[in-house]
């Protein structure tokens, strides 16, 4: 691993916002190669949070210099590929606040406001092969070597006691996590993860496999409280099927295919998701209803439960978080179509047209698919932008050979930073029971199970996700 560098501070700018909330936002500049940082640069942009004080006092100088050696919590955003929420938005920013700590959310390189990922930078990098060779630089790897060279740039002039800090992250921020307490355990003071149990162990096939069958229960329960759905959505996918070209133009330049619209199970993973897909499919059934086509506006709203066009890295990446060299494993190769095409009830992956019309199965429900990405996603679907770094998708999608392990299996059995882990029982993303296989070798985790929540708990259940966890640290077992 190469030696750890400091990021370069390019400027901050502060302000006040409702919350009492005192913001930073700061931009730094960190090696776009850590191996040859001479090859050129990234922006990496964060948000620094602390209370605002209005004291009848005003604040000494001293005072100031305490406020600044505040602890640091670092968020860890799930994806791969997004960029965080403003702070007032996030519900951790007050628990955070109120425990003593100062907050950070650094968008990870290639997303938010750091240097981004896009097609035409993608494209200016050379042929397919040097576009896949530049995309491998957005991997968890490099994530945490960017974190660790902005707290070197935050921390390094600190007291060496007061220079390691804390991290929290969701679903792949917890990938991330593991990745950080495996090559830089001395700079976490603590770590906290929801729903980020990685599956250390296992290829992206094994992970698949085990998410489809979750997949599978969650598309029983909503036909379940849903019946009527049943012949509304292959209805819905029928008539998608029998327009020109058997696609429907998207605003955002995509196409919406019969396997497009069966994607819409993503949102079985959070909490109201189920809710969220009758909704929609009620509104693009009322629109044939009433005017005998897909408005603009309900199209619109199909576009923003498939977002991948505009966050190009969780579609080209989201195999690749599962690739290590430790594994020895064979290349993902469209991993979860191999997988998935093989289910009956995900028949549609391999021939949308065999599931539809006269077809003996016509009438039994069409499976939804959840998190996982597809060939036709780059087809041009989802979106211009995916089908513009096809080549390099699929050069990806046939990588044997990655750099380097995300995890240290070795280490994480040593550890010695205390980790606290919320783990759900009925995660659609993160298999529950490979979970529990990443948590023994953690040394020392403490973890919340809880069949209660589902993946995305830390926003649709933050109170009670940040009273286990925090109950988990501050609380003794006797």
């Amino acid at each position: 691993m190469a030696t750890s560098q400091i990021a370069r501070l390019l400027s901050r700018k502060s302000h006040v916002l409702p919350g009492q909330l005192h913001v930073t936002e700061m931009f730094f500049e960190v090696p776009e190669n850590y191996a040859q940082p001479e090859a050129g640069i990234l922006k990496l942009f964060g948000r620094r949070v602390r209370k605002h004080e209005r004291p009848i006092v005003p604040l000494s100088d001293s005072d100031l210099t305490d406020q600044e050696k505040l602890p640091y919590l670092v968020y860890l955003e799930g994806g791969p590929g997004f960029g965080n929420r403003e702070p007032q938005n996030h519900a951790l920013t007050q628990v955070a606040l109120r425990r003593g700590y100062q907050m950070l959310f650094l968008d990870y390189r290639g997303t938010g406001l750091s240097t981004p990922i896009h097609a035409d930078s993608v494209r200016a990098r050379g042929d397919a092969q040097q576009q896949a060779k530049y995309l491998k630089l957005f991997r968890a790897s490099n994530i945490v070597r960017d974190i660790e060279a902005v707290r070197l740039c935050l921390l390094g002039d600190m007291d060496a006691h007061k220079q390691a800090w804390s991290i929290f992250g969701q679903s792949f921020g917890g990938f991330v996590a593991l990745t950080y307490l495996s090559k830089h355990p001395s700079s976490l003071r603590e770590a906290f993860l929801t729903g980020g149990l990685a599956p250390v162990k296992r290829t992206a096939e094994e992970v698949y496999t085990a998410t489809f069958k979750k997949l599978m229960e969650r598309n029983a329960a909503y036909y379940q409280k849903y019946p009527d759905d049943v012949s509304t959505v292959r209805c819905l996918a029928e008539y998608i099927h029998a327009s020109p070209g058997s696609a429907i133009p998207l605003p955002g330049g995509g196409q919406l295919t019969v396997q497009l619209f069966l994607t819409l199970g993503i949102a079985f993973g959070a909490h109201g998701g189920l809710d969220l897909v009758h909704s929609l499919v009620l509104r693009l059934a009322t629109d044939l209803d009433q005017v005998g086509h897909f408005t603009p506006a309900s199209l619109a709203a199909f576009e923003s439960r498939i977002p991948f066009d505009a966050h190009p890295i969780y579609a080209i990446l989201h195999e690749a978080i599962y690739n290590t060299k430790r594994t020895g494993a064979p290349a993902s190769n469209w991993a979860a179509h191999r997988v998935g095409k093989t289910l009956p009830p995900f028949a549609w992956l391999a021939d949308p047209v065999a599931v539809l019309g006269g077809n003996p199965a016509s009438k039994e429900p069409l499976y939804f698919s959840g998190e996982m990405i597809y060939p036709f996603h780059f087809d041009g679907a989802a979106g211009p932008e995916l089908a513009r770094m096809r080549d390099a998708a699929e050069l990806l999608a046939a990588t044997e050979a990655w750099d380097e392990d995300l995890y240290d299996e070795e280490q994480l059995a040593r550890n010695e930073v205390p980790v606290y882990a919320a783990s759900y029982v009925d995660d659609l993303f993160v298999d529950f029971e490979l979970a529990r296989e990443t948590a023994r070798l953690v040394r020392g985790i403490k973890v919340h199970e809880t069949n209660g929540w589902y993946h995305d708990a830390v926003r649709s259940r933050s109170d009670e996700v940040f009273a286990a966890l925090f109950r988990l640290r501050d609380d003794c077992i006797d």
